[in-house]
């Protein structure tokens, strides 16, 4: 695509997350390659609202899931950050099984301390957040 062939719909995603646009890669007068600022192209911007919508759709899942205590708090932060049991293992140093038996809630009860800060930190939250998980309130921990 040549430089001025940029899409430059005004979408105000592109403002609101990415700064001055998204960056793309074009072709200059030499057939060069040079980086240009796009302010959005219209199709894009329709699949991104979609996927944002199904990963809303997701931790909403999760949340209810947790809230009727089918599910641990693991189950919804592991959704809430994008992730799946394989990656969350990666990062745990776990075995995908042992992720998975972590989102029973009877399981997530008896998890070690230890255990659950390093779910903590991966998840790049307070241990109380993750510990004292409120379904209602899923960004404050509940009262003790």
């Amino acid at each position: 695509m040549k430089k001025n062939e940029v899409p430059q719909d005004d979408e105000p995603i592109y403002q609101n997350k990415f700064g001055d646009g998204l960056l793309k890669y074009a072709t200059d007068e030499q057939n060069e390659y040079v980086a240009v600022r796009s302010a959005g192209w219209e199709p894009e911007i329709v699949a991104l609202k979609q996927a944002w919508e199904l990963v809303e759709e997701k931790v909403e899942f999760a949340r209810q899931e947790v809230k009727s205590g089918r599910k641990s708090p693991i189950f919804y932060f592991m959704e809430k950050k994008l992730m799946d049991p394989g990656i969350l293992a990666g990062y745990m140093g776990l075995w995908r099984w042992q992720v998975n038996r972590h989102f029973k809630p009877g399981v997530f009860d008896k998890l070690k301390s230890s255990t659950l800060e390093k779910y903590a930190k991966v998840f790049d939250i307070d241990i109380e957040l993750l510990a004292h998980f409120d379904p209602n309130h899923p960004e404050t921990p509940k009262k003790a």
